[in-house]
C-alpha cells in the first residue's frame, strides 16, 4: 500500500469511527455530514471524495463489520460450505465452543459497535446481515437433517432470534459475563 492509499484509508477509518460515535448518541436520520466531518477532523470535500451520502458511509460500516467478523473464524465461508457437504450429521451443529467463542469474543471486543447495531437494527441492517451470514448455512444444515423446507424458515427465525436475544441481553449488561459463560448458556438453551 502506498502512502497515499494509506492516508486515504486512514481518513475513511476516522470518518467511520466518527459516524459510529455519533450513532451512539443520536438516530441515523439526524446525523449530518457536517457533524461527521467535525468529529473526524476532515473537510466536507474530503467526505464527498469518499462517499456520496451518509447512507454510503453506513453501508461501508456494515460491510466492514461483516468482513472483520468473518475473519474471526478458522475457515472461510466457502471452505465451511465445502466441509459442510462432507461432514457427518453429528458434525453439523454450530452451537459449540469452536463456533461460539470466536463469535462472542468478536462481539465483546466490539461491544460499542454492537450496541449501536442494537440501538439502530433497521438502519444497520442487523436482521438482513444475520440472515445472510447464517441463513443459507443453517438452511443447508436443516436440509441435511431432513427438516421439511416449509418448516425451515420458522426454525431459522427461532435460532437467529434466540441467539440475538441472548447477545442483546449480554450487551445491555455491558458484557459483564464472560464469553465462556455466554457460550455455556447458549449451549444449554440450544441442545443437539
Amino acid at each position: 500500500m502506498t502512502k497515499a492509499e494509506s492516508k486515504y484509508f486512514n481518513t475513511a477509518r476516522r470518518m467511520d469511527e466518527a459516524f459510529l460515535s455519533l450513532m451512539e448518541k443520536k438516530d441515523f436520520e439526524y446525523i449530518t455530514v457536517t457533524e461527521i466531518c467535525e468529529k473526524a477532523g476532515v473537510s466536507r470535500s474530503t467526505f464527498y471524495l469518499h462517499y456520496e451520502t451518509v447512507g454510503d458511509l453506513l453501508t461501508e460500516c456494515v460491510e466492514d463489520m461483516n468482513r472483520q467478523f468473518l475473519l474471526c473464524f478458522k475457515e472461510t465461508a466457502s471452505e465451511f460450505r465445502r466441509n459442510m457437504e462432507l461432514a457427518s450429521l453429528e458434525q453439523l451443529f454450530l452451537i459449540t465452543p469452536e463456533y461460539l467463542l470466536p463469535y462472542l469474543t468478536y462481539i465483546s471486543q466490539h461491544k460499542t459497535l454492537f450496541k449501536v447495531v442494537l440501538k439502530n437494527p433497521q438502519v444497520m441492517q442487523a436482521e438482513k446481515t444475520y440472515t445472510t451470514l447464517f441463513g443459507d448455512i443453517l438452511d443447508q444444515i436443516l436440509a441435511r437433517h431432513q427438516v421439511p423446507e416449509e418448516d425451515r424458515g420458522y426454525m431459522l427465525s427461532f435460532y437467529i432470534e434466540g441467539t440475538m436475544g441472548i447477545v442483546r441481553r449480554w450487551l445491555l449488561s455491558d458484557c459483564r459475563e464472560s464469553v465462556d459463560d455466554i457460550a455455556r448458556i447458549m449451549m444449554n438453551v440450544i441442545r443437539r
